[in-house]
């Protein structure tokens, strides 16, 4: 029989080699992976009574993995979207395993094999043209701050970028002139240039007279001149969403992130007669298929107006099934 394999170093080579030198990929996904395995050495330590510095590959089956994702549901009470994101991470380092490790492949293959959830997709919410204005004019432009949080909402909202790529933005991603944009770096590290409305590149001027924080290199920097956090940020939004909502009571009901003025930019945009795949391309996503949800939001739309309309009078044919075969099938 072979020597056990100790999980500690395979881990590590996993995050230091794959993740971080071979495929190159973001910061983000990096703390989602290692949060993901936060949670699965500590429900592995409580299951098995073994320190994660002892555990062994062997001891990682599909039975344990199932029972992982089971407790995250059932006692962490985590969305499904969430389960499969974690599901996600280990098949990840399941796969990489199958390079380092061939004569575990049956163990490995049935980890692999765990299914993600299928869930509900629930419509795309957005802001309408009314609760945006309300959001811009929220801020005190008196104070720094204020006019930083006008300048980021402004930017977001026009841009649809995500909360990583405005956060992590910095002045010399702006390109301020006859025809503005901003550069980014979106998921899986690609490159893009976003344009800038002109009235958003008046605000974006403006801004960068202010004196700078820090290292001066952020564009929009918190009070240490450091990069906003995801709590900063949510902050932010909560404390101007609250204020707006004194003038545009409709607001009281949402949860205003950057997530979605995202959504709120590319259903303006589609609604506007843009081609999907521009809209694709605009919001940096790997697919077309990707905006479908921004379809199926318009069209609960429509489907709104039409409930308000007066319906048409019509006269109700109704089928009668001729055979029972058929009127078996009709009845499932």
């Amino acid at each position: 029989m072979s020597p056990a394999t100790s999980l500690a170093p395979l881990l590590e080579h996993f995050f230091m080699r794959r993740l971080m030198q071979e495929r190159r990929v973001s910061p983000h996904t990096i703390a989602s992976y290692r949060d993901t395995f936060r949670l699965f050495l500590r429900f592995a330590q409580r299951r098995l009574h073994k320190p994660p510095s002892t555990l062994v590959f062997e001891d990682i089956d599909a039975p344990l993995v199932s029972a992982f994702l089971d407790d995250l549901e059932k006692e962490r009470r985590v969305s499904i979207r969430s389960r499969n994101l974690r599901l996600t991470a280990v098949h990840s380092f399941f796969r990489y395993a199958a390079f380092e490790l061939p004569t575990h492949s049956a163990q490995i293959q049935r980890v692999l094999a765990i299914p993600s959830k299928r869930f509900t997709r629930t419509v795309v919410r957005f802001l309408t043209r009314a609760e945006v204005d309300a959001l811009l004019a929220a801020p005190d432009q008196r104070s720094w701050f204020g006019r930083r949080d006008h300048a980021f909402m402004l930017m977001a909202v026009q841009t649809g970028l995500r909360l990583s790529e405005i956060a992590g933005a910095t002045r010399g991603d702006l390109v301020l002139g006859a025809t503005s944009h901003v550069r980014v770096i979106g998921k899986g590290r690609k490159e893009r240039c976003t344009p800038l409305a002109k009235s958003t590149a008046v605000v974006l001027k403006a801004w960068l007279r202010e004196p700078a924080r820090g290292d001066g290199q952020i564009l929009f920097p918190n009070a240490s001149g450091e990069r906003l956090s995801v709590h900063g940020v949510k902050y932010l939004l909560n404390k101007h969403a609250a204020q707006a909502a004194k003038t545009c009571p409709s607001l009281k009901d949402k949860r205003v992130t950057v997530h979605l003025l995202r959504h709120t930019m590319a259903l303006e945009m589609l609604q506007a007669g843009v081609d999907r795949a521009v809209i694709a391309l605009w919001l940096g996503h790997e697919s077309v298929e990707t905006t479908q949800m921004y379809l199926e939001a318009t069209l609960a739309m429509k489907e709104q107006a039409l409930a308000k309309t007066a319906p048409r009078a019509g006269r109700p044919v109704f089928f009668r099934a001729g055979d029972q075969l058929l009127t078996f099938l009709n009845g499932l």
